[in-house]
């Protein structure tokens, strides 16, 4: 693995009772007080964290809608989608790998 920089963001998974909507609550404010919605359907544009997100969700498959408000990311699944992956995507937001970083393991 090579060195990254950053710090992870700490997702906590629960499901809705409405099927194939899961949320994702994390440890800090993607969006600030205003909601972002997004489409499988529809080009992302902006570099904001909460685009960027949007951008690995979407491209990732298996997802037709992210919404997210505050410290909420809410993922409507596509039908027969699964959760696999996506607290990953959502951890490692902040996390980047500096060019010529080593293949070190990094601790975390």
């Amino acid at each position: 693995m090579r060195d990254r920089m950053g710090q992870p963001i700490t997702v906590v998974e629960q499901r809705s009772s409405r099927p194939g909507i899961v949320r994702f609550e994390v440890n800090r404010p993607l969006t600030g007080m205003g909601h972002e919605r997004y489409r499988a359907d529809e080009p992302v544009e902006g570099v904001r964290p909460p685009d960027e997100l949007a951008r690995r969700l979407l491209a990732r498959g298996g997802i037709d809608a992210v919404h997210m408000n505050g410290s909420i990311v809410t993922v409507d699944l596509a039908k027969g989608g699964g959760t696999d992956g996506i607290a990953a995507l959502i951890r490692e937001l902040f996390l980047y790998y500096p060019e010529g970083g080593t293949t070190t393991a990094v601790a975390g």
